[in-house]
C-alpha cells in the first residue's frame, strides 16, 4: 500500500507534527500522538492508545537515531482511515538509510534491533516509502482501532446487545 492508496481523510481526521530530530523531539511526538488518539476517542491506557504510542515511539526514535541529518526536523502524520484503521507515518530526511521491511529478531546478545519487530507485531501492515515533497523516507504502519471485543462481537458489547 502506498500513500496514494489511502482514502481521502475527512476534516479533522489528520494530525501532523514536525519535531526536532532529538530524543526530546521523539518523546514529544509520542506524547502528542497519544493525546490526539485520546481526543479521537481512544482513552489513555486503552489498547489502541497504548499501541499507537508504542509504534510512534519506536518510529520516532528510529527517525532521530538512524535518519538524523543535523538541522533537519522529522515529521509525524496520523490519518484516521475508513474501516476502523489509523495510519501512522514518521518521515525523516535520510532516504538512503531504509529499514528492512521484513523485521527479524536480532541475536539474543544484541542490544538493539527489536523496535521494528514490535511494530510489525502490533500493526496490520507497515512499510517504507519515499518521502513526498522532500528528500528522505517515510516509515508507516496501519493500526486497527477497533478492540477485539468490537471486532468479534464478544465481551461487554455482546452482553449489552442481550446475547448469551
Amino acid at each position: 500500500m502506498t500513500t496514494t492508496d489511502l482514502p481521502a481523510p475527512r476534516t479533522g481526521d489528520t494530525f501532523e507534527l514536525r519535531f526536532s530530530s532529538t530524543a526530546r523531539g521523539a518523546r514529544l511526538a509520542r506524547r502528542l500522538a497519544s493525546h490526539r488518539v485520546h481526543v479521537w476517542g481512544h482513552r489513555y491506557g486503552s489498547e489502541v492508545n497504548d499501541t499507537v504510542s508504542l509504534i510512534v515511539g519506536e518510529l520516532a526514535a528510529n527517525a532521530v537515531t538512524h535518519g538524523l541529518v543535523p538541522g533537519r526536523d522529522a515529521r509525524l502524520r496520523m490519518v484516521r482511515m475508513s474501516g476502523e484503521r489509523l495510519r501512522v507515518e514518521v518521515s525523516d530526511t535520510r532516504g538512503e538509510r531504509r529499514p528492512a521491511v521484513r523485521a527479524v529478531l536480532p541475536a539474543g546478545d544484541e542490544v538493539a534491533g527489536r523496535g521494528l519487530v514490535l511494530v510489525a507485531a502490533l500493526c496490520q501492515e507497515w512499510g517504507v516509502t519515499d518521502r513526498e515533497g522532500a528528500p528522505g523516507k517515510t516509515v508507516w504502519a496501519v493500526v486497527a482501532t477497533a478492540t477485539a471485543e468490537q471486532r468479534d462481537g464478544s465481551g461487554a458489547d455482546r452482553a449489552l446487545r442481550g446475547s448469551s
